[in-house]
C-alpha cells in the first residue's frame, strides 16, 4: 500500500533537479548581463566624463526688442494679447490720429488752391504772351512800312523843291506863269507835309512799339509770381509729407515676423514719446548664451560643433555651432567689483561667455528666451 505513493518523487526527482539546475543557469546568465551592462555603461559614461565638457549655466536667448513710438497720444487700438504671433507688418496697436487727419486735409487743401493759382499764373501768361506778340509784330510791321514810305516821300519833297525852284527862276525871266509858280509851290507843300506826315508816323508806330515791348515786360511779371508759388508748394508737400508720416507711425507695425512677449499698456492711455509699449522677439532667431569656465573654453573655439540638451524637451538634442567666445569674464561686467583691498585672495575659476548658434528651423518654435540648457562639447585639445 505504501510503495506506490513513495515511487512516484523518486522518478521525478531528476526532472526537479534539471529544471532547478535551469533556473540557476538563468540566474546567473541574467546577472552576468547585469553586470556587463552596468559595466557597459559605467565605461561609457566614465568616457563621456573625460572626453566630453559640460556646461550646464546656459540658456536659450533672443533679441528682445522693445516698441515705442516716437509720437505722443491716445491709444485706440489694441487687439492683440501677451503671447500672439504676428507677422512683419501687422498692426500692433494704434493712436488717435483725427487731429493730424484734419491737419493733413488743411495742408491739401492750400496746395490745392496755390495749384490752381498756379493754372490761372500759366493761362494768362499765354494769353498776354499772345496779345503782346501779336501786338508788337503789327506794330514792327506799320514801322517797316511807315519808313518804307519815307524815303519815297523825301524824294517827291526833293522834286518839288526842284520844280518850284525852276518855276521862281522862269517867273524872273518873264516866261513862266502865274499859275505854275502856284501849283509848284502848292506840291512842295504838299510833299513836305507827306515828309512830315510820314516822319510823324514812324514815330507813332515807335511808340506803340514801345508800348507792345513794354507790356511784353508784364510776362516777366507774371513769370515771378508763378516762380513765387515754387516755394510754396515745395514747403506745403514738405508739411503734407511730414503730417502723413505723423499718421502712419501712429500706427505701431510689427518690424519682423515674431511673438508678442509683454504689453505694457492698455487701450485708452495715453502714451508719451519713447514710451516703453510692447516688448517683441523673433522666435526664428534665438540663440544660447553659455557662461564656460576658463579651464575649459579651449574646447569652444569658434566654429566647433557643440550638442545642446534642454530641460523642457528630455531625451532630445540640438546641435548648435559656437559663434563667440566673449573678450572678457562675466566678472568684470559685475555692477560691484571685488577689488581685495584686505589682500586675502581666495582663487575662483571665471567664467567667459559664449554665443552659440542654432540652424536655420532648428528651434522650430520649441525652443523659448529663457529655458536652460545643458552644453556638450567634444573634450579634444
Amino acid at each position: 500500500m505504501d510503495a506506490g505513493p513513495s515511487s512516484t518523487p523518486l522518478r521525478e526527482q531528476p526532472a526537479i533537479t534539471a529544471r532547478r539546475t535551469v533556473r540557476r543557469r538563468l540566474r546567473i546568465a541574467v546577472a552576468l548581463t547585469a553586470i556587463l551592462a552596468v559595466l557597459a555603461g559605467g565605461t561609457t559614461w566614465l568616457h563621456r566624463q573625460f572626453t566630453t565638457v559640460f556646461v550646464d549655466d546656459a540658456r536659450i536667448a533672443a533679441d528682445m526688442v522693445t516698441l515705442s513710438s516716437r509720437l505722443p497720444g491716445w491709444i485706440t487700438e489694441l487687439d492683440i494679447i501677451a503671447g500672439d504671433t504676428v507677422r512683419q507688418g501687422g498692426v500692433l496697436l494704434r493712436l488717435d490720429s483725427r487731429e493730424a487727419e484734419i491737419a493733413l486735409r488743411e495742408t491739401e487743401a492750400r496746395l490745392a488752391g496755390i495749384a490752381a493759382r498756379r493754372a490761372e499764373l500759366e493761362a494768362r501768361l499765354a494769353m498776354v504772351d499772345r496779345q503782346t506778340g501779336s501786338q508788337e509784330d503789327a506794330q514792327r510791321a506799320r514801322l517797316e512800312a511807315a519808313r518804307a514810305q519815307l524815303p519815297a516821300a523825301e524824294a517827291e519833297r526833293i522834286y518839288a523843291e526842284g520844280e518850284f525852284a525852276r518855276a521862281v527862276q522862269l517867273m524872273g525871266t518873264g516866261s513862266g506863269t502865274r499859275q505854275r509858280h502856284e501849283q509848284t509851290r502848292a506840291q512842295l507843300e504838299t510833299a513836305t507835309q507827306r515828309v512830315l506826315a510820314v516822319a510823324a508816323e514812324i514815330r507813332n508806330v515807335e511808340a506803340q512799339l514801345a508800348n507792345a515791348g513794354a507790356a511784353r515786360e508784364e510776362l516777366t511779371v507774371l513769370q515771378r509770381q508763378l516762380d513765387a508759388t515754387e516755394p510754396q508748394i515745395r514747403e506745403l508737400t514738405a508739411q503734407r509729407d511730414r503730417i502723413a508720416l505723423e499718421i502712419r507711425d501712429r500706427t505701431l507695425l510689427m518690424p519682423f515676423d515674431g511673438v508678442v512677449d509683454r504689453i505694457f499698456v492698455d487701450p485708452g492711455e495715453y502714451v508719451t514719446p519713447g514710451q516703453r509699449l510692447l516688448l517683441v522677439h523673433d522666435p526664428a532667431r534665438v540663440r544660447v548664451e553659455a557662461n564656460v569656465k576658463e579651464t575649459e573654453i579651449r574646447f569652444f573655439r569658434p566654429g566647433a560643433t557643440v550638442r545642446l540638451r534642454v530641460d523642457a524637451y528630455p531625451g532630445r538634442t540640438f546641435e548648435g555651432t559656437v559663434e563667440r567666445v566673449g573678450a572678457a569674464a562675466t566678472s568684470e561686467f559685475a555692477l560691484l567689483p571685488s577689488p581685495n583691498p584686505s589682500g586675502n585672495f581666495t582663487k575662483i575659476t571665471q567664467r567667459l561667455p559664449v554665443r552659440i548658434a542654432l540652424p536655420s528651423g532648428a528651434a522650430d518654435g520649441l525652443l523659448r528666451p529663457g529655458m536652460m540648457v545643458e552644453v556638450e562639447a567634444a573634450a579634444r585639445e
